[in-house]
Order: structure tokens, then sequence, then C-alpha cells
């Protein structure tokens, strides 16, 4: 079964970066897609960025485009979520995960998720 770790959360102020990490285990890359998704209080879950698994093909939520940047490191079994620009509006927790179903990203950043993690809570204030 799918695991998967976050870290990398934090307190920025808006116009800063932070880089989001997640760490999988028990994890086909060469099949599985994976990406994250957030979720705001009191909003429904949104489909941020997702990368797939052959042709390491990178996909984002427009709210995203242009400021965040997916890539994965397979040796270390580690997506990477890269986030410049913040703005207050990207506040929310982060979780990584499996799109459903799980070879490809699409499903993902329409709001179908197969595996997630605990999530990290990602606040941009000043």
């Amino acid at each position: 079964q799918v695991q998967l770790v976050e870290s990398g959360g934090g307190l920025v102020q808006p116009g800063g970066s932070l880089t989001l990490s997640c760490e999988a285990s028990e994890f086909m890359w060469e099949y599985y897609a994976i990406g994250w998704f957030r979720q705001a209080p009191g909003k429904e879950r949104e489909g941020v960025s997702c990368i797939s698994s052959t042709s390491g093909n990178t996909y984002y939520g427009d709210s995203v485009k242009g400021r965040f940047t997916i890539s994965r490191d397979i040796a270390k079994n580690t997506v990477y979520l890269q986030m410049n620009n913040l703005k207050p509006e990207d506040t929310g927790i982060y979780y990584c995960a499996t799109p459903e179903p799980v070879y490809y990203c699409h499903g993902l950043l329409n709001g179908d998720f197969g595996s997630w993690g605990q999530g990290t809570q990602v606040t941009v204030s000043s």
C-alpha cells in the first residue's frame, strides 16, 4: 500500500517561497502519477499539480501556473513542490496524493484522489 509523508510547510509572507517534500514508499514510479492537492478552511479540495510516471510531464491548476513547480527525485523516492510568489489565497493544508486512477494525472487535477498523506500546513500572511 502506498504511503506518503509530507514535510516543509510553514508560515511565509506574501511574495515568499516554500518547498514542500513528499516521501513515497511502496510506490511504483514507473507506473504511478503523483502530485499535490490542497484544502483551505471552508473550501473544497483543489488539485494543485501532478507529475506523470514515465514521461515526467507536469500539470498545474490554473491558480498556481507560473508560480509553482513540481519535480521528483526517484532515487530518493521523493516528489517536491516549489512554491514561489505565494499569496494569502494559497493558505491551506497541502496533501501529497496519487490520482484515481493512479496512472494518469487528470484525475488528481479534477479532484479524484486515490491515496494521500497527513498533510502539511502552509500559511501565507504578513
